[in-house]
């Protein structure tokens, strides 16, 4: 492996008025060091994104030990937050930023951030998503951006936004994922006691009613049941009666707390099921679909490239176990529609 793997500097703006939790977000996930990695782990900076002297949210002086010239060496830039949509943006930050999207560099906002980025004009054309209670106002000031409000990150390949401040784990665990594959991201979400990966959008967060305790507890149990019993025939109906709730309640509950339709989160979990047997195993695709609940091979392939971006073997190729054996990708046959259904 390589001293430095790519993108392995990675540079998080500091500014007046900084957003203490997300620049935590980046320092978290590419500042620590990773001695549990058997491999190098990234190079983190801090520059200041204009003179100081600097303050963060909460009272909190903060003393950045590079200026903006660090930006033109950076492989990946973060602007953790932005003190308000509202607040001007200098013109050699936006400049640097430019710079570093003409050289090819990565360009990554949290939250408020992207008015930073949208600013530099490094988003024209492309997806971005903000907070949820700042994408009418970036979508208007913008609108040369396509701006998904619903979804916690959007990945346009050179440039990559967050949602609202948590969303911006989120984000920093896909890159993780990009840059070094799913294994070592779970192992760094491990650490921060953390899902690898959310389902559902921000949709879910917005002005949503709090379950009841007792459903609380009993979609938890539900949870706890579901991934021994996961290559059943399992109908949305049985789950609602496993978890004691009318199918009615059931399909609020489950929309209310994933942001998606019950049978939608069903195939999500088995997809899940089937990524990690992929991961770990040397099973056939055809037992995988098995075991995963999907009755035919032909719906786990177009489930798992629907959810994942690409097909199961595809998959295997490049996060599978090493010794396992790779065969080749099989023909896909459309003679009839594939089920949504599993």
């Amino acid at each position: 492996m390589s001293a430095h793997p790519p993108h392995s500097t990675v540079v998080a703006l500091a500014y007046d008025d900084l957003c203490t939790f997300e620049f935590g977000c980046t320092y978290e996930i590419f500042g620590l060091s990773r001695p549990e990695l058997d491999r190098p782990w990234y190079r983190f900076e801090v520059c200041a994104a204009e003179p100081g002297p600097l303050r963060a949210a909460g009272g909190l002086a903060v003393r950045a030990p590079h200026d903006l010239d660090l930006v033109k060496r950076a492989d990946t830039v973060i602007v953790p937050g932005w003190r308000s949509p509202d607040a001007p943006v200098s013109r050699p930050l936006l400049d640097a930023l430019a710079r570093v999207a003409e050289r090819g560099g990565r360009l990554v906002s949290i939250c408020s951030g992207v008015f930073v980025l949208a600013a530099a004009g490094v988003l024209d054309e492309r997806r971005a998503t903000t907070h949820w209670r700042y994408a009418e106002t970036l979508a208007r000031r913008y609108p040369r951006i396509e701006v998904d409000p619903d979804v916690l990150y959007v990945d346009e390949g050179q440039v990559l936004t967050s949602a609202g401040s948590a969303a911006g784990l989120d984000l920093c665990l896909h890159i993780v994922r990009r840059d070094h594959g799913t294994a070592v991201a779970n192992s760094v979400a491990r650490r921060l006691v953390l899902a690898p990966h959310r389902d559902g959008g921000q949709r879910q967060f917005v002005d949503m009613p709090v379950a009841s305790p007792l459903e609380s507890r009993r979609l938890a149990a539900l949870l706890d049941w579901l991934p021994a019993h996961i290559d059943q025939h399992l109908s949305v109906g049985d789950l609602a009666r496993h978890a004691g709730m009318s199918l009615r309640t059931f399909q609020r509950r489950i929309r209310e707390s994933t942001g998606t339709a019950p049978s939608d989160w069903l195939i999500r979990q088995r997809v899940a099921r089937a990524r990690h047997l992929v991961e770990t195993t040397d099973l056939t695709i055809e037992q995988i679909a098995t075991r995963s609940g999907f009755r035919a091979v032909e719906t786990l392939r177009h489930h798992f490239r629907r959810l994942v971006g690409t097909t199961p073997t595809a998959y295997r190729r490049v996060f599978g176990r090493p010794d396992a054996p790779q065969p080749p990708e099989p023909a896909v046959h459309h003679e009839r529609p594939i089920s949504l259904s599993p």
